[in-house]
């Protein structure tokens, strides 16, 4: 158990925000395929792959106030957003299609959701995913110093 000073450590805010991204993130793609019935593309499995373990890392990370969490939760989350970035270019046509690693079952490039318009599921995972990112970076800048 955590003690209280360990609460106030330098960066612990900063990982509590990384961790609440991840668990709504989470928790919103199982609600887009388990509630709403859209299933997910190969693309989005591998975002899924890269996303989940970063909920267990950072509930760690935050119980043991482990400074090395960014040791473990950056490549995850910079492959997470690797992923994102080739299917919102898929999408947008910037890849050709002729290259999209969805031959069989559902098209990455299907647009089953939008927020106002622009706010895809691909743009949304991309979204958090450098969010996620940014966060890390922030976190291990505060805790090297």
């Amino acid at each position: 158990m955590p003690s209280t000073d360990s609460v106030s450590k330098p960066g612990w805010n900063i990982l509590f925000l990384a961790w609440l991204l991840t668990i709504a993130s989470a928790l919103t793609s199982i609600f887009f395929s388990a509630v709403m019935q859209l299933p997910p593309c190969v693309l989005c499995w591998y975002q899924r792959i890269f996303l989940f373990p970063l909920a267990f890392i950072f509930t760690t990370g935050l119980f043991f106030c482990d400074k090395s969490v960014v040791r473990y939760a950056l490549p995850l989350a910079g492959a997470g957003w690797l992923v994102a970035l080739y299917q919102n270019l898929l999408i947008y046509g910037i890849v050709p299609e002729n290259i999209k690693p969805c031959s069989q079952g559902v098209s990455c490039t299907d647009i089953h959701f939008d927020i106002l318009g622009f706010l895809t599921i691909p743009m949304l995972s991309l979204l958090a995913f450098t969010i996620i990112l940014v966060l890390l970076n922030i976190f291990n800048r505060r805790i090297s110093q």
